[in-house]
C-alpha cells in the first residue's frame, strides 16, 4: 500500500489541492456574496484568488517546482488552465446535455452529470499539461 501512494504522491497532491483550492473558491464566493457583493463580482473574485493560490501551491507543494522561470510558468498555467475552463467543459456540458436531452434524465440532473464530467476531464487535461509543461522536473 505504501508503495502505491508513493508512487501516485504527485496525483494525490494534486487532488488536494484541488479540493482545497474548490474550497476556498466556494467559501470566498459564498462570504463575499453574504456580505452583499453581487454573484458575478464576488465569483469573479473568489474564482480570481482560488487561481493564483492553485499555482503557488501547485508550484511549491503538488509538483514541488523550485527553479524555472514563475513568470513563464504562470503564463503557461494560465492558458492550460483558461483552455480546461473555457473550452473543454463547455464543449462536454454542451455535448453530454445534448445527448442526455433525449433521455428521461430531468434537466438540472444531466447538467450536474455534465459538469462533473467536464470537471474530471478538466483535472486529467490540468495535471498532464502542468506537469509536462509547468512545473516540469
Amino acid at each position: 500500500m505504501q508503495e502505491l501512494i508513493k508512487k501516485h504522491a504527485e496525483k494525490i497532491r494534486f487532488a488536494i489541492v484541488g479540493g482545497a483550492n474548490t474550497a476556498l473558491d466556494f467559501a470566498i464566493l459564498f462570504i463575499l456574496v453574504g456580505l452583499g457583493l453581487d454573484k458575478i463580482p464576488a465569483n469573479f473574485i473568489s474564482t480570481s484568488i482560488a487561481f493564483v493560490f492553485s499555482f503557488f501551491v501547485n508550484k511549491s507543494f503538488t509538483f514541488k517546482s523550485t527553479g524555472g522561470n514563475a513568470k513563464k510558468q504562470f503564463a503557461l498555467f494560465i492558458v492550460i488552465t483558461a483552455v480546461a475552463l473555457w473550452v473543454i467543459q463547455p464543449i462536454i456540458i454542451a455535448l453530454v446535455t445534448s445527448i442526455l436531452s433525449v433521455s428521461t434524465i430531468p434537466a438540472p440532473i444531466a447538467l450536474f452529470i455534465a459538469k462533473l464530467l467536464a470537471t474530471i476531464a478538466s483535472l486529467i487535461w490540468n495535471y498532464v499539461f502542468y506537469s509536462r509543461f509547468v512545473f516540469k522536473k
